[in-house]
């Protein structure tokens, strides 16, 4: 079985495959000063959850991480308690997509998991929308090559800003109002941040779209992709865990 971890700037997210299949997936909050020690304590607790362990059923681990600090005490946890090294999305790892890139280092592993995910599930042109910390636009060609992309605040960001910057406002729950005009300060907030994601992921859509040549399918992911989706007809497909499966796909190419 194969182990994925996808860590985020706000939340982690975990997942086995056998073979093709994702089986099991957990989401949990990122921790950066987390030790090998404590990942390793807290990915054990989980595979219990699931009835497996570290030493009879985990044959691989494939990692994504945006933040240094867990990258390098997960390169631990895998080395110490697994007995072999894992596969990380960083240069030098055979990903089977060229990155158009200015400088291609500088593209967060997740993004280059979703990309080869999403050419690989759906075909190119694509475009896979990342509802995280972030609001991540990444583009990819007809012929499978990662162009670039945009990145916005995303919908909890923006909306904790709002609300440390305006002390009358109160925190709300994310959901889409009645309508767009709200009758309350509650469905007012909820018009800005719900309707107001939708408007900037029909406009980036409809822009990159255009640049792409007029077609391209478009992919919705991340942990606050359903808060969007349901309130626009431009996503084409929902896959929450696109990125564990791009790390299935990548660990496969450097492993095979």
């Amino acid at each position: 079985m194969l182990l994925t971890i996808d860590v985020g700037n706000t939340q982690t997210v975990v997942g086995i495959f056998e073979g093709e299949d994702l089986v099991e997936h957990w989401r949990m909050s990122s921790v950066e000063d987390r030790t090998s020690d404590e990942w390793a304590l807290l990915v054990g607790n989980v595979l219990q959850m699931a009835d497996l362990s570290f030493s009879k059923q985990v044959t691989g681990v494939a990692i994504s991480s945006g933040v240094p600090r867990v990258t390098q005490a997960l390169k631990e946890m895998t080395e110490r308690y697994f007995y072999f090294a894992p596969i990380v999305v960083e240069p030098g790892v055979r990903t089977g997509m060229p990155i158009l890139y200015d400088n291609p280092k500088e593209v967060g592993a997740d993004r280059i998991a979703d990309a080869v995910a999403a050419i690989t599930f759906y075909g190119g042109p694509a475009i896979v929308i990342d509802f995280g910390t972030a609001t991540v636009f990444d583009a990819i060609s007809e012929k499978g090559e990662y162009l670039g992309g945009a990145i916005c605040p995303g919908v909890q960001v923006s909306a904790a800003a709002l609300f440390a910057a305006a002390a009358g406002l109160r925190r709300v729950e994310y959901t889409a109002p009645r309508s767009a005009i709200g009758r309350s300060t509650t469905e007012s907030l909820q018009s800005g941040i719900v309707f107001g994601t939708v408007g900037l992921v029909e406009g980036m859509v409809a822009r990159i779209r255009e640049e792409l040549g007029g077609a391209a399918v478009t992919i919705a992911t991340g942990g606050l992709a359903e808060v969007v989706i349901d309130q626009t007809d431009v996503v084409d497909h929902h896959e929450p865990w696109l990125t564990l499966h791009g790390l299935r796909l990548i660990y496969d190419r450097n492993t095979s």
